[in-house]
């Protein structure tokens, strides 16, 4: 008799390709280990490699986005996630990435953008004043485009998108444009935001003066009737756009349907960028 027994799990762990050993990966358990393997025989990447994710992982020549494919599926693992929900996902994934058709177009107001202007990547964000999770994502995806991970590689561009159901949502985003044309949407934004349980119309105008605006001035420009123009055509281009909620991504002018969590949002347009590149 072997003085040993292998272990199934034990087995598929030995077969686990070395280049898939990304940090999430190691510290799968065993039953997890075995269910990434079983993905990695499953998956094709939808760019980079023709074959399966584990054969691309084990080629001579080096396919980075199998790289960030088996950090995924290793990240939805270690979550908890079954192969149906996993496999879901990828294709979300892979239809945010990949070209099917034509563009979104935007009218875009550089006033509203912030990020290297030659930037590789082109994100448009659709966003409510008053939407509890834009309050989080923006100030996330702003600090990541000036200074993070993102810097140089991203261009962040907002589209004023009220939603009715947000009470407050169009005295915001008029807050948002008069701010832009006083040359500092991005400082009112954070501010903005980062009071979101404190809102009214009146402190805004303190918030305003609080980021380096003439408070007078800011009360009379949201109050103007071009400002609610340029906000109407706004929700008009999102509704042409088949935007439904908020926030809607756009990367490169493509619909992102992909998870909103941060740290997947910066390896998704990590790849993008290097894609461009």
């Amino acid at each position: 008799m072997r003085p040993f027994a292998l272990t199934l799990a034990s087995v598929l762990l030995a077969a686990l390709p070395a280049a898939a050993q990304t940090s999430r990966c190691d510290t799968l358990a065993e039953p997890q280990k075995a269910l990434t393997q079983e993905l990695f025989k499953a998956v094709h990447p939808y760019d980079c490699c023709d074959e399966t994710l584990d054969a691309c992982l084990k080629a001579e020549e080096r396919c980075k986005l199998a790289e960030r494919l088996a950090d995924d599926v290793c990240r939805m693992v270690k979550a908890g996630k079954d192969r149906a929900f996993i496999e879901r996902a990828l294709d979300k994934r892979a239809q945010s990435m990949v070209d099917l058709g034509a563009r979104a177009s935007f009218a875009l107001d550089e006033a509203m953008s912030t990020g290297a202007p030659d930037a590789p990547v082109q994100l448009v964000v659709y966003a409510c004043a008053r939407c509890p999770f834009c309050s989080v994502l923006l100030p996330q995806l702003y600090r990541e485009v000036t200074e993070g991970s993102l810097k140089g590689k991203v261009r962040l561009y907002l589209r004023p998108y009220p939603i009715k159901s947000h009470a407050g949502s169009t005295e915001g985003a008029l807050g948002l444009i008069a701010a832009a044309r006083l040359g500092k949407f991005w400082p009112f934004l954070l501010e903005l935001y980062g009071n979101f349980d404190q809102f009214d119309r009146q402190k805004m105008v303190e918030w305003s003066e609080k980021v380096g605006m003439d408070p007078e001035a800011f009360d009379k420009s949201r109050q103007e009737p071009k400002l609610r123009e340029v906000l109407v055509e706004s929700k008009k281009e999102g509704l042409r756009n088949k935007v439904a909620a908020t926030p809607t991504l756009y990367v490169n002018g493509r619909l992102y349907s992909y998870e909103l969590d941060i740290e997947v949002l910066k390896d998704v347009l990590g790849e993008e960028s290097e894609k461009q590149k």
